[in-house]
């Protein structure tokens, strides 16, 4: 019945021959990962809302703050003149 048994993974101790470092140099981690408060374990969608509202009105750099606005506005026009909305309505009547 031997052939019936799974082939176990060889295990091998590996150490890098140059790394002089804290921690594992084989970790996977991302470049900003201190700098975020966004990036969490999972708390549903309502929890990653909130973190990420959180982050963007905690951002002190306030041209990203001017750019997304602008974008939401173009973004609003573009999406009212696509569907034929009458802009006529905001302008004074002469």
């Amino acid at each position: 019945m031997g052939f019936m048994k799974l082939k176990k993974n060889k295990k091998f101790n590996y150490q890098p021959r140059y790394y002089k470092g804290d921690g594992n140099p084989f970790e996977l981690k991302h470049k900003f990962d201190e700098h975020r408060t966004s990036i969490s374990p999972a708390k549903g969608i309502k929890g990653k809302f909130s973190a990420a509202i959180d982050d963007y009105k905690h951002n002190p750099d306030d041209n990203v703050n001017k750019r997304v606005i602008i974008i939401v506005a173009v973004l609003i026009l573009l999406f009212l003149f696509i569907i034929g909305f009458d802009l006529s309505i905001f302008l004074p009547q002469s």
